[in-house]
């Protein structure tokens, strides 16, 4: 679900194609391939792996001088990484060529009417159900065909198509996931970034949610529910290395704001319209859940502090014990593991090597393993008995951020789960959980939106040394990610407590101006959190709040607040771990530290 570039004009199609999808390998990816229109016919080749291996397979073909293509490079969400998943993908024959990002949510429902009437797939992409609608939507007009099938879809997506009876045009539509146009002299280039087109022009135009647009190597057309529409081109003046982070100044901060996108994709393809979930996608039974007795959860860093929260989803939820453990101990603690138990393993990776290690520990006890990773074909992704993946995208920033809350989102998703399935949880009650679910990824975005405010807050901290993050329940959970983001990328020293036991002994480490961060999420526990803020404040501390609990409770405990969107406090996780990270953020960028690669740390751990 990564790259899209399209060209038409009077280049080499293969090298501009190519060029662009090279300019953003940055992004991740597991395939590439591309589609030409070369002497009448269209040519596709396609290939698992680097864009090397591509480029090898293009080197050894010839006549590969057509004007117009498209190419794309995926990051495997539906199917593992093949030559067969990669894109671009063909109906039942060779008359269209179609790439695509994002997620087709009722591809599954599409597929299975299509099979019914005759059509052959070959590949375990949703992708694939798009070019056998367009044969059979097609009556001569692509624009009026990808229009029509664009309707058939659900989900976020975005969408380059040619057809091989009109040769001289790309046609592109768009949904939820992003496209550029560049206009060029005699050519015109398409994007799912910028990068890819700064080296042919600078006059770009970004497309909106429902527009189509048709790409000639003289103009570009622009659509919108079939009627034409005009729209303005903007000078691009952000250097390539700019170009390639969005426009953001760091990754980190781009990787914040992709956060409604990321839980949107890894949520809503998951629930139902009757307010159950869809896990049947990871194989795991009614039966197993049933008989679990235990889950244990494990992870590194991050991912370890999405497993606490998971923990207290999980008890309160379903009833059922759960243990959380840091993998890099787990095994050498010499774990009592039952078969009866579940093994929960997560990983943003899938390659991290303390965490596969702990894996393959569980599975020799006896355990099924339930993995919770962002990378499809990894090692974890395969050697887990259940696998749940996280529809991120590629994370570049050591420093996690939407693989940690679409973490989250996953967690929540199986509780919920288990709780129905064990009947801890009625029907009614599941649905409106599953609502609130439903909701996080727009709350995030609210909370992005006060950006202003968080970066304000993030300075006062910037100028200590010492920092401290208390909360109690779920809140402390959230401390503890918050700590960590902190000091790995400001480099400020940063702990997190359990409030209540601030004063066996922390209480000593709290002189006047030091910041101490308080999260109040949970109505059930903020009267004990008054008490323990109250204490710290009676010290000097800096007192911030991070809440959406009783504002006449919290007005008058801080020297600042910053107020999240209610949501139900079992989920408020998922948005008090936003304004922490951008706060985190904030503090390095006023520190000016190197904030997407900080000192001494990998983004992926593949050593214990």
């Amino acid at each position: 679900m990564c790259g899209i570039v399209g060209y038409v004009g009077g280049r080499r199609a293969a090298d501009v194609v190519v060029d662009g999808l090279r300019r953003l390998e940055y992004r991740g990816y597991d395939s590439a391939g591309i589609a030409l229109h070369s002497h009448g016919h269209l040519i596709v080749e396609k290939a698992a792996g680097r864009l090397a291996v591509l480029e090898g397979k293009l080197s050894g073909i010839s006549g590969l001088d057509g004007k117009v293509g498209i190419g794309h490079t995926r990051w495997a969400t539906h199917g593992a990484p093949s030559d067969l998943n990669s894109h671009p993908h063909a109906g039942c024959g060779s008359a269209f060529a179609v790439i695509h990002n994002g997620i087709i949510e009722n591809y599954s429902s599409l597929r299975r009417g299509l099979r019914e009437r005759g059509h052959q797939f070959v590949s375990e992409t949703d992708t694939e159900v798009i070019p056998h609608l367009l044969e059979e939507n097609y009556d001569g007009n692509l624009v009026e065909a990808v229009g029509r099938v664009a309707g058939l879809l659900k989900g976020a997506y975005a969408i380059a198509v040619l057809a091989e009876a009109e040769p001289d045009r790309i046609v592109a539509y768009r949904q939820d996931n992003p496209l550029v146009i560049g206009l060029g002299e005699g050519e015109n280039i398409l994007a799912s970034d910028i990068p890819a087109i700064l080296p042919y022009t600078r006059r770009t135009a970004i497309m909106e949610n429902g527009e189509l647009a048709v790409l000639f190597p003289d103009r570009v057309e622009f659509y919108r529910e079939g009627v034409r529409i005009e729209k303005q081109f903007n000078e691009v003046t952000w250097d390539a290395v700019s170009a390639e982070r969005g426009g953001y100044e760091h990754f980190m901060l781009k990787e914040i704001h992709e956060q409604p996108k990321a839980l949107r994709d890894t949520i809503i393809p998951r629930l139902t319209s009757s307010g159950t979930t869809l896990l049947a996608e990871t194989g795991l039974s009614r039966e197993h859940l049933t008989d679990v007795n235990r889950i244990h959860i494990v992870a590194c860093g991050t991912a370890y502090h999405a497993g606490l929260v998971g923990k207290k989803w999980l008890e309160a939820l379903a009833r059922i014990p759960v243990e959380v453990d840091v993998a890099s101990e787990f095994r050498y603690r010499d774990p009592l593991l039952d078969p009866t138990d579940l093994v929960v393993i997560i990983s943003q990776s899938g390659e991290t090597a303390d965490t596969i290690a702990a894996l393959r520990e569980a599975k020799r006890q006896g355990c099924k393993v339930f993995a919770i990773t962002n990378v499809l074909g990894s090692a974890v992704s395969r050697e887990g008995d259940f696998v749940l993946h996280t529809w991120a995208g590629p994370e570049i920033a050591v420093a996690s951020t939407k693989a940690y809350t679409t973490q989250l989102a996953a967690l929540a998703l199986l509780a919920i789960e288990v709780a129905l399935v064990r009947g801890r949880l009625n029907p009614a009650a599941g649905s409106a959980l599953l609502h609130e679910l439903e909701r996080v990824p727009s709350l995030v975005q609210e909370v992005i939106a006060q950006s202003e405010r968080l970066e304000v807050l993030a300075r006062r901290i910037a100028v200590s040394e010492n920092a401290f993050f208390i909360g109690r329940g779920l809140d402390y959970s959230v401390a503890l990610e918050g700590a960590l983001k902190l000091k790995e990328i400001s480099y400020i020293h940063a702990e997190a407590y359990a409030a209540g036991e601030l004063k066996h002994g922390t209480l000593a480490l709290i002189t006047p101006g030091t910041p101490v961060i308080s999260l109040f999420t949970q109505p059930h526990l903020q009267d004990k959190m008054l008490s323990n803020v109250e204490v710290v404040n009676a010290r000097g501390g800096d007192t911030i709040v991070i809440s959406n609990c009783n504002r006449d409770i919290t007005a008058h405990t801080s020297q600042a607040e910053f107020r999240l969107p209610e949501l139900n406090p079992l989920l408020s996780p998922m948005i008090s771990a936003v304004a922490l990270q951008l706060i985190a953020y904030y503090a390095a960028v006023a520190r000016g530290t190197d904030v997407d690669k900080p000192r001494n740390l990998a983004k992926s751990v593949t050593v214990e």
